[in-house]
């Protein structure tokens, strides 16, 4: 497949979390088009896992679907830290815990026709207390579930959120060999 020739970029709107981008680019040297989309810098998702082979999982309301979504803790990565920095400070301020072992297992792209955005994928682990205060717009609830109540929240379409979809399907051969199921 050819590649697409960009001509100009330009940024119609920003703001601390993405841009909105709009870029000129040539098709096939014949004809200019354009191209909308968002720009971040990346974002990381985190799989919580405690003792017992629980899961904690984060239910907030999602302004634009207008519902309480069940998700696996996540945020935006802030300018100047790394993916494994911003995993940490989205644990503590979105469950109240850190993690003695983080375990980055893969990366995914959220929303590839919109969005260049990747998401880093991490398992935490040995969980202690270690509240940072959430973001001034989150009001979470914390809820605990096993692997087979997680499972059933996916097929039953609880959680529909396609971030924490997309990371516990990538994250299921890690946990499986980590809980020994």
């Amino acid at each position: 497949m050819k590649p697409w020739k960009k001509l100009r970029s330009r940024i119609h709107a920003a703001n601390d979390h993405w841009e909105y981008y709009i870029d000129d680019f040539m098709l096939d040297d014949r004809q200019e088009r354009e191209y909308h989309y968002v720009h971040t810098g990346g974002s990381t998702m985190i799989i919580p896992l405690l003792p017992g082979k629980m899961f904690l999982l984060t239910k907030q309301f999602r302004y634009l679907n207008q519902v309480d979504s069940l998700e696996f803790p996540c945020g935006a990565i802030q300018k100047g830290l790394s993916a494994e920095q911003n995993a940490l400070k989205e644990l503590q301020e979105e469950t109240g815990y850190s993690a003695r072992e983080l375990t980055k297992i893969g990366e995914f792209t959220p929303y590839t026709g919109a969005s260049d955005e990747i998401c880093h994928l991490f398992i935490a682990e040995n969980l202690f207390e270690s509240p940072l205060p959430p973001d001034d717009t989150e009001d979470i609830e914390l809820v605990t579930v096993t692997l087979q109540e997680l499972d059933g929240m996916v097929v039953s379409n609880q959680i529909r959120d396609g971030l924490t979809l997309a990371a516990w399907s990538l994250s299921q051969l890690h946990l499986r060999e980590r809980l020994h199921v």
